[in-house]
């Protein structure tokens, strides 16, 4: 069976339905997103789900920043039920090895219009009474993050571009984007072709998958991430914000009224996205939460409830690639994010609708996150690597 469509999005996430509801926004109603399996079952459904702002480079800052909105407002700016989002606040720790990055990266995100600041000791002291803090440290604080539902999400965006008329197709993995003359014309799953000028790549740790199909190689891996769940003593600590130690490489927010999420971004193994283990390990479980306790010492008394590993789709400076594929009228791509795509989603989906439709994107410059940065050595420089802080 053939169709024809303005556009196809391919891939079910976050990033997806983010696209597509702001492409439909823009007056293209006969676009279709394909996933090859249910919404939100790649990278997003098994996201940590933090929302924080706290980067080290304008563009980054900007689209956290103009995504925020989004989680607090979602059903006044969408028309859609709001997600869950739960304001926790985030502290970012850092020891005297990294204070001058802290203050540059809270410089950066003040400038962009970032509700954060720097605190003191005392101050941190009473925002995190539980945390074992010592006047070397430094302290970023956004009073307003907290953390949400990166699959609720993608749902809620999917439900509004229906609204609008986009079609959404579940188990139809994509073969093949076909070309002619250097111009995409079909994308074909198993059973349906749809015929469209227009094809954005949204998968994922899939992306190189596709890319290589059409002979164009990217610096995107698929890499392995854990984290897992500690039932607090709520004797000992009641809550805590969310947070990023550098010192002790671990990010971590509350879950629920006594849980805490911990995870850390140092440890990445490249994986087969088609067979990974989906579980966390018994040496990172250790790691980790000694980690944790040296921050939060009375977490050493706490219980493993419940783990998993997800999936990053990594680049070498962890920005993602928002970019048309040079040479190929129509083929957009919108992957790499690193770790960070659920906080950036919001604005993501406005850049990517305004670059299909307009040519260049307003709502945030992403000339930063062309593909080519890689090959003409225009990495985006950052102070620390920000797959630690989730």
């Amino acid at each position: 069976m053939t169709r024809n469509v303005n556009v196809a999005v391919i891939g079910g996430g976050v990033m997806g339905a983010s696209i597509l509801y702001n492409l439909s926004t823009k007056g293209i109603k006969d676009s279709v997103l394909l996933e090859r399996d249910t919404l939100g079952s790649g990278s997003t459904g098994r996201s940590s789900g933090l929302i924080r702002m706290h980067y080290s480079t304008k563009v980054n800052a900007e689209l956290s920043w103009k995504s925020f909105p989004y989680f607090l407002n979602f059903d006044e700016l969408i028309g859609q039920p709001k997600p869950q989002f739960i304001r926790t606040g985030f502290i970012a720790i850092a020891g005297p090895e990294s204070k001058e990055a802290l203050l540059n990266n809270v410089a950066i995100q003040q400038e962009v219009g970032i509700d954060t600041h720097i605190i003191d000791l005392k101050e941190a002291r009473e925002i995190a009474p539980g945390f074992h803090l010592t006047d070397e440290e430094s302290f970023a604080w956004e009073p307003q993050s907290g953390h949400g539902d990166p699959s609720g999400t993608a749902m809620a965006y999917i439900r509004g571009a229906e609204d609008l008329g986009a079609k959404v197709i579940l188990k139809s993995p994509v073969q093949k984007i076909e070309l002619k003359k250097n111009k995409v014309f079909a994308v074909h799953t198993e059973k349906e072709t749809f015929e469209t000028p227009i094809a954005v790549i949204a998968t994922g740790p899939w992306s190189s998958q596709f890319l290589s199909h059409l002979g164009i190689s990217l610096p995107l891996t698929a890499t392995r991430h854990e984290v897992f769940l500690i039932k607090r003593n709520d004797n000992l600590l009641s809550n805590h914000p969310s947070g990023a130690d550098m010192s002790n490489m671990t990010y971590f927010r509350p879950e629920g009224n006594d849980m805490t999420l911990v995870g850390n971004g140092n440890r990445e193994h490249i994986v087969d996205p088609e067979n990974y283990n989906p579980k966390p390990s018994m040496d990172y479980l250790e790691d980790v939460w000694l980690r944790l306790s040296k921050r939060i010492p009375s977490i050493a008394e706490g219980e493993y409830f419940t783990g998993y590993a997800g999936l990053y789709t990594s680049t070498p400076d962890t920005h993602p690639i928002l970019d048309q594929i040079d040479g190929i009228d129509g083929l957009y791509i919108c992957t790499g994010f690193s770790g960070h795509g659920f906080k950036l989603a919001p604005a993501v989906g406005v850049c990517m609708a305004e670059l299909i439709t307009e040519g260049h994107s307003s709502f945030v410059d992403i000339s930063s996150l062309k593909s080519s940065r890689f090959s003409e050595g225009k990495l985006n420089q950052i102070s620390y690597d920000f797959r630690v802080i989730g």
